[in-house]
């Protein structure tokens, strides 16, 4: 079995990958994390557009936007109304307590700001951390669905860890180093759209000789 780290650098080998999370500032990555929740990107990048479209990609007018109008402008992503009443909330919270800063708000002790964010209406770990890695630029991982599916095909889980087990795994074995952590998330779901998809196309796979799963199926 390969390490964590041995993983990732035989993805380094198998895909070219320079910036991932598709967005254009901190504030975009933020909406982007609450927008995508339970949805495809696609989707997502249909709500950003009109968001940009209306000049409404902006902390302050968010926070005082009607509700309704917002509800229509992201009604691409799905569940609009309830990521609506949550992305505003969360607006209003950073004006309240931060002066509509991200740097006060993401600024201090990583586990402090984690608690944070896992305290707001709508931000669950895997939310809470793809904020602080690709907004806040903090060394914090993101477990998500690819993960947890390319991992426990490779035998590193059993499939039954819990979010912050898997994290606290991953964080204990690779360096804490941003760009990497950006980077190697960014392979885990290049590899998982690319290959290691719900049904796997374990032909082309870069681990096949190593992997559990594709032994089973074969």
């Amino acid at each position: 079995m390969l390490t964590i780290m041995e993983v990732y650098q035989r993805l380094c080998r198998g895909y070219c990958l320079d910036n991932w999370w598709p967005a254009q500032s901190p504030f975009e990555v933020v909406v982007g994390a609450f927008l995508t929740q339970n949805t495809n990107w696609n989707n997502v990048e249909k709500a950003l557009a009109n968001l940009k479209g209306a000049k409404a990609l902006d902390l302050p007018l968010l926070a005082d936007m009607p509700l309704a109008q917002l509800e229509q402008l992201i009604r691409p992503s799905g569940f609009f109304r309830q990521k609506a009443q949550r992305l505003q909330h969360f607006c209003r919270y950073v004006q309240d307590h931060h002066a509509g800063s991200f740097d006060s708000l993401l600024t201090g002790d990583l586990n402090d700001i984690r608690s944070e964010l896992l305290a707001l209406a709508g931000i669950g770990p895997e939310t809470a951390d793809s904020i602080l890695l690709y907004a806040g630029g903090r060394p914090s991982f993101v477990i998500d669905s690819y993960t947890r599916r390319f991992w426990g095909r490779l035998g590193l889980l059993t499939g039954t860890e819990k979010y912050d087990d898997i994290r606290t795994l991953f964080m204990a074995k690779v360096e804490k180093d941003v760009p990497l952590y950006q980077h190697y998330h960014a392979l885990i779901v290049t590899h998982c759209k690319e290959c290691c998809r719900k049904t796997p196309l374990c032909s082309t796979c870069l681990f096949t000789d190593i992997c559990d799963y594709a032994a089973q199926v074969a």
